[in-house]
């Protein structure tokens, strides 16, 4: 009589860690390396896990796996591990720092011979892929079951999709509330000019409905300063990535590479709003200016213009008024169509992290209701240009790859400039359509335009137009000017780069930058075929063929030929060539 084996099963809290740049760490380094990971594996991280009641199933060379039957206890520990660590790293040099990341999931298990294996492991080691260098991440079981058990804050990052994983998984990231941040972001070299950031203001409204308000009035704040060429202004996204935090001034300004921070709260009521502000020396951490502002709402747009003239008069005295006055925004004719666009932007906002058509209808809702009280207003006019080209290039609805859409965000592009002939916004819009178009020498001149308009406007599109024309040096140099600009940069900025080196076919540089745009996004078909045939001019076919794997994963329909059509946008017949070649090579269908 045969007897079945019960397979061993229960729920665990599941702890992956490792190095982050382990192989770079060991080219430096190897003994030395080898050294100090064994020390702290064997004096902060091994105790802990006994202090917390965990235990290592196994060590993976450049990191562990353990497992906690108290979620509290796993991420206690993995709190007390990466505090640990900063300490340690204190007197270290950035470039021997070992940093680790640490990913946190609670599931089933399967347990064989002290081995554990399951989605619910699986999902852990691929939340520690997206935490940044000494942070951690959790999902949002392990978040419901620690949140306000510990001193520590839990940021969304929204529900992803993650490599191999069937099921969408809503991601949070830690936040310790003692101020420790993920250490490895380097304090990062002031510009030759000053420098700012303009953080959140706190909404003082009482109401969590007027977060729209608040978030737009600081983002127009940011566009305004922008504008003075003398400034270095760092972008919203970067900016906006400390919102809800109470931050030390001085550690912002290490991060985000600047000079000065400006702090401020907003309280509307009925149609009257007070605005405060103040600007810090983030270096010393003193105040420079301070100021508040309590006015009927339909001042608003002077009162950002004089916070704007203000703030840099004290930063560069040399700015000349004329010249600001004439780049500052063209406000609405009304602050009622002001108020609508707002609400579009927060919206869009909301649509980019989550991809849902309600969203999407709901910016072109709030652009439509600001345009029927200002039909004039050119900003709305080019958010409602980019709605309809996001909706052609992405399957969200009928309008995916619509020639109807691509022409209709072109128009809109088009009335925006005619509207506001200042707006780089509206410029780059319109490039990164008509080529689509392979209208190549207008696009060409759109993204100049941009640029000439502002020299703090570096943005994916204008990169992308110039990697499409041929120009892939110079499309480098403003996705390096935009990382710097928007230190916590999204995907794009990294895709790009990698497509750009890929054509200068400098390719181990081209699988760096697209090894981390497809680790940030794991399911962007066209970036993982881009690093499939980088693998493939490389020589590494194993690993081409890997990724071709994931390409097929993500689209099981995708063909060369489509993707042919798709960078027939670009201008030169020897770059198509180049990236077909290196899709033939990984093995990618025809």
């Amino acid at each position: 009589m045969s007897t079945v084996e019960r397979v061993e099963r229960r729920l665990a809290a599941i702890l992956a860690a490792d190095v982050v740049g382990y192989s770079r760490l060991t080219e430096l380094d190897e003994e030395g390396t080898h050294a100090r990971l064994t020390d702290h594996l064997g004096s902060l991280f091994g105790p802990k896990i006994a202090e917390h009641r965990g235990r290592v199933v196994k060590n993976t060379g450049d990191g562990l796996l353990a497992e906690f039957s108290s979620v509290v206890d796993a991420v206690r520990c993995a709190a007390d591990v990466q505090r640990g660590m900063v300490r340690r790293n204190s007197d270290v040099s950035q470039e021997k720092r070992i940093e680790f990341r640490i990913g946190i999931n609670v599931g089933d298990i399967i347990v064989d011979r002290g081995e554990i294996f399951g989605d619910g492991v699986n999902v852990a080691v691929r939340l520690e892929g997206l935490a940044e260098p000494g942070g951690i991440c959790v999902s949002s079981r392990v978040q419901e079951d620690a949140e306000g058990k510990l001193e520590i804050t839990f940021e969304n990052a929204g529900e992803l999709q993650l490599k191999n994983i069937a099921r969408p998984v809503r991601v949070y990231h830690v936040r310790l509330s003692d101020g420790v941040r993920p250490s490895s972001r380097p304090a990062l070299p002031l510009p030759d000019k000053p420098s700012i950031a303009v953080l959140p203001f706190e909404n003082m409204s009482g109401d969590p409905e007027q977060e729209y308000f608040t978030d737009g009035m600081v983002e127009d704040i940011i566009t305004a300063l922008s504008r003075f060429r003398e400034l270095f202004v760092i972008a919203r996204n970067s900016s906006f990535k400390y919102k809800g935090e109470k931050v030390d001034v001085r550690q912002v300004g290490r991060e985000l590479g600047v000079r000065y921070v400006l702090e401020g709260s907003v309280r509307r009521g009925g149609d009257r709003v007070r605005i405060t502000a103040q600007l810090i020396d983030s270096s010393i951490g003193t105040h420079r200016w301070a100021e508040y502002y309590d006015r009927e709402l339909k001042y608003v747009f002077a009162i950002q213009d004089e916070v704007a003239r203000t703030i840099a008069a004290i930063l560069a005295a040399h700015v000349n008024k004329a010249e600001a006055e004439r780049i500052l925004l063209k406000p609405p004719a009304t602050w009622q169509a002001y108020d609508h666009y707002m609400r579009a932007t927060a919206a869009w906002v909301l649509f980019l992290s989550s991809w849902k058509i309600e969203d999407l209808s709901e910016t072109r809702r709030c652009l439509a209701e600001s345009l029927s009280i200002d039909p004039k207003y050119a900003r709305a006019y080019a958010m409602l240009s980019s709605s309809y080209r996001v909706a052609w290039l992405n399957p969200l609805n009928g309008e995916y790859l619509s020639p109807s859409a691509l022409d209709q965000a072109i128009r809109l592009a088009r009335i925006a400039i005619e509207l506001d002939p200042n707006l780089p916004e509206a410029y780059a819009e319109l490039g990164y359509n008509i080529i689509r178009k392979r209208e190549f020498d207008a696009a060409t001149a759109a993204a100049e335009k941009a640029t000439a308009l502002n020299p703090n406007f570096a943005d994916y599109r204008v990169a992308t137009v110039l990697v499409m024309v041929g120009e892939p040096v110079k499309a480098i140099e403003v996705i390096k000017a935009q990382m710097r600009l928007d230190p916590f940069h999204p995907h794009l900025a990294p895709l790009i780069m990698g497509e750009a080196y890929y054509l200068l076919k400098q390719y181990d540089d081209a699988k760096r930058w697209l090894r981390e745009a497809t680790g940030r996004a794991p399911n962007h078909q066209y970036g993982l075929a881009w690093l499939a045939a980088t693998y493939a001019q490389l020589g590494q076919l194993e690993d081409a063929r890997a990724q071709a794997a994931e390409v097929l994963r993500v689209n099981p329909k995708y063909t060369i030929g489509g993707t042919q059509k798709r960078v027939s946008i670009l201008k030169r017949a020897e770059d198509i060539e180049h990236m077909v070649v290196g899709l033939r090579r990984a093995g990618l269908p025809e």
